[in-house]
């Protein structure tokens, strides 16, 4: 996972330094005074100082322990303050500097050479949309449950009786593709009398791709389109920051981003709890615990044999 891309921080956020973990590195996210994102290793060289208390310059960030300066571009220190001669800048002295990619809302980043290509939905290159950054959420186990439970169609009735309202238990016979990393599904949404009953039934397009990646694109037929995706980047192996959002055609006529926010939030935070008591905390890849599955669980068995597709395109790699 090393070689794939997460998200590190929310564009909306980055007035100020902020602070990410990426798969155990510390790393501080920023836009520097001239615009460009930055994404670097948080520690200073020097005595260690925290460069996510650090101070934004027009190029660089300075350290708020002694002040040494920091390229965004390339890491390099261009200022000491307490050195007469700048030239005398020990020339290792720098921060590790990370890919800086601005998408869907975020700053994405990668820790070593990307074995995929970013995230990217055909379906989404010819609608103009607007996207909404929701809060981000923590959530204590790992990428690959994460994407699970957000894929996952037979847990509706059970977890989601309050935002969707009552929905069948049976699950019809799925239809499910996958091309390489990507998997695809469609389904029609039977709104019901949920929370987000209002705009009416619609046609779900279900995307996910490993090892972090899954959105639905409602298709109303009247409305336009709207989106929720779901970008789950990993402290740890058993712990992510979910960072997601919402995007509305320009000129949907449906709720407002607000709105789809407001809703999606409720079905979010109904998975939480439930998905933070599964055990193991991570997809027993090596099977260390025997599980079982049916039908309705095609779409996530899909993204189980699109992570193996990544971890095994990563060996080749290595």
């Amino acid at each position: 996972m090393r070689r794939s891309w997460f998200p590190v921080a929310r564009i909306a956020d980055l007035t100020t330094p902020q602070r990410a973990k990426l798969l155990g590195v510390d790393l501080v996210v920023y836009r520097s005074g001239d615009g460009t994102f930055a994404v670097q290793s948080s520690r200073c060289p020097h005595r260690g100082g925290d460069l996510v208390a650090g101070r934004v310059h027009e190029k660089s960030i300075g350290c708020p322990y002694h002040g040494w300066e920091f390229s965004s571009a390339d890491g390099k220190c261009s200022r000491i303050p307490s050195l007469e001669d700048q030239c005398k800048i020990p020339p290792r002295a720098a921060l590790k500097t990370y890919p800086a990619v601005q998408k869907y809302g975020h700053v994405w980043t990668v820790l070593e050479d990307p074995i995929r290509e970013m995230y990217d939905v055909d379906q989404w290159n010819d609608i103009d949309l607007e996207w909404l950054a929701a809060e981000p959420i923590d959530s204590r186990v790992g990428v690959g449950i994460t994407i699970e439970n957000f894929r996952d169609v037979a847990h509706f009735p059970f977890v989601h009786e309050v935002s969707m309202g009552p929905s069948p238990e049976v699950v019809e016979p799925l239809t499910v593709t996958r091309n390489d990393l990507d998997i695809t599904m469609v389904r029609p949404l039977d709104a019901g009398s949920g929370e987000w009953a209002e705009d009416g039934n619609c046609t779900m397009h279900y995307r996910c791709s490993a090892p972090g990646f899954a959105s639905i694109t409602y298709d109303y037929e009247k409305l336009g389109h709207r989106i929720v995706a779901g970008f789950p980047s990993p402290v740890d192996y058993e712990h992510v920051t979910i960072f997601w959002g919402v995007a509305n055609e320009v000129g949907f006529r449906g709720a407002s981003l607000e709105e789809c926010l407001r809703v999606e939030t409720m079905v979010y935070l109904e998975d939480i709890p439930i998905a933070d008591g599964i055990r193991p905390r991570e997809i027993p890849w090596d099977n260390e615990v025997q599980e079982f599955s049916v039908p309705a669980d095609l779409f996530t068995l899909n993204y189980r044999r699109s992570f193996n597709s990544l971890m095994d395109r990563a060996k080749v790699a290595s």
